[in-house]
């Protein structure tokens, strides 16, 4: 019997793990996962490559002889992530052959620098694309207003995207408006389309997080709106993605998007991220359990993975309660007085910083090790 990780793809959803690691894939942990849980795809970011160079022996070596050839720390950092995200890609290419390119992919972020400069992301969209030189590969560019324009570039020139840091509903409808109009410039050119796939990675755990305390502080503060706030505790992000499926739906079984997939083009499925419970509260699998569901991706942390691996329930949830979740977010607005759109711009923001901050850090730590692979 398929463990309950196994099953999620048994109701249209796959399952790509938030993580990567030299040794995690030359160990074959990677390749047991996709044979034993039905794994079928990675992420990385920033964060996950500075917690695998600083806190593991994995990389001294190649760095140390990366140093000696002269190279900077970002360029040690460059060859070290192209080599992990082709191995890893090199790995799921029996999954992406097997889905017919639906599935088994790796992806690699732009500079989090680069996530208000429009040129400077596609610029760099496009040199690691040609680098990374597979075609089960995805780079990830921030769904910011900026990266509006380098998406629909991006995919126009034939590149698989996976948008990150999605935290709104009006810009999840913008990021798959400019998917398509990427798709349309292209075939304007006479370019074929049916190559190309694109997730849209909406973040889920931030949400809460931010709103929760908010929530909290009118039952304390306000009686009048208290009933109606409690009752929304922990409910606005997993509401705003099934209002993120519902307006999916809408854009991608129009006539607009079915011009375009009768000469190839495969939906921009919906991505679930930070899925980590961060609220130890609530169940530890909430964000995987609640948003199973045909045509769409969750992309988990390895220790939430292994929860749900130990005590997940799958089920075809995710479109379910879609009254129930508009209903949330209409009361967490026109009755709590909690607007969803200033909540997205910050949390935009403070995730754009998460990404660089770790990215600082992380070339702080390449110049240490620089210097000392420079004199051994």
């Amino acid at each position: 019997m398929k463990n309950p990780l196994a099953q999620i793809p048994d109701y249209g959803q796959s399952i790509w793990l938030d993580y990567i690691r030299r040794n995690f894939i030359s160990s074959g942990e990677l390749k047991a996962m996709i044979d034993n849980d039905d794994l079928r795809g990675v992420t990385s970011n920033p964060a996950i490559f500075e917690e695998a160079i600083a806190h593991s022996d994995d990389y001294t070596e190649a760095i140390a002889q990366l140093a000696k050839k002269g190279l900077s720390s970002e360029e040690i950092f460059l060859n070290i992530a192209v080599e992990d995200v082709r191995a890893a890609a090199d790995v799921f290419k029996e999954v992406y052959e097997k889905t017919h390119g639906l599935d088994g992919y790796v992806s690699l972020e732009v500079s989090p620098d680069l996530a208000l400069n429009t040129e400077g992301t596609t610029k760099e969209a496009l040199s690691s694309w040609k680098l990374l030189d597979r075609k089960n590969v995805m780079i990830k560019i921030p769904g910011t207003k900026e990266g509006l324009h380098s998406i629909k570039n991006a995919i126009s020139e034939g590149i698989n995207i996976n948008v990150t840091l999605l935290f709104g509903l009006e810009r999840y409808r913008e990021v798959a408006e400019a998917y398509v109009a990427g798709l349309e410039e292209r075939t304007e050119k006479g370019l074929p389309i049916e190559g190309i796939a694109s997730v849209a990675s909406f973040f889920l755990s931030r949400i809460d997080t931010m709103v929760d305390p908010l929530l909290e502080k009118i039952c304390e503060e306000d009686n009048s709106r208290s009933v109606v706030a409690r009752q929304l505790i922990g409910k606005v992000a997993i509401s705003s993605a099934r209002v993120a499926y519902h307006i999916y739906k809408e854009v991608f079984q129009s006539d607009r998007f079915k011009a375009l997939e009768a000469k190839g083009a495969k939906p921009q499925r919906l991505l679930w991220a930070s899925t980590g419970v961060k609220n130890k509260a609530y169940s530890d699998v909430m964000y995987i359990e609640a948003l199973i569901g045909p045509n769409t991706v969750n992309t988990v942390p390895k220790d939430t993975l292994d929860a749900f691996r130990d005590h997940g329930k799958a089920a075809d949830r995710l479109e379910g309660g879609i009254e129930e979740a508009q209903w949330v977010l209409y009361q967490l607005e026109d009755v709590v007085g909690i607007n969803l759109t200033d909540i997205s711009a910050k949390l935009e923001e403070e995730g754009i910083q998460k990404f660089i901050k770790p990215f600082t850090s992380l070339m702080g730590v390449l110049e240490e090790k620089r210097q000392e692979g420079k004199v051994s």
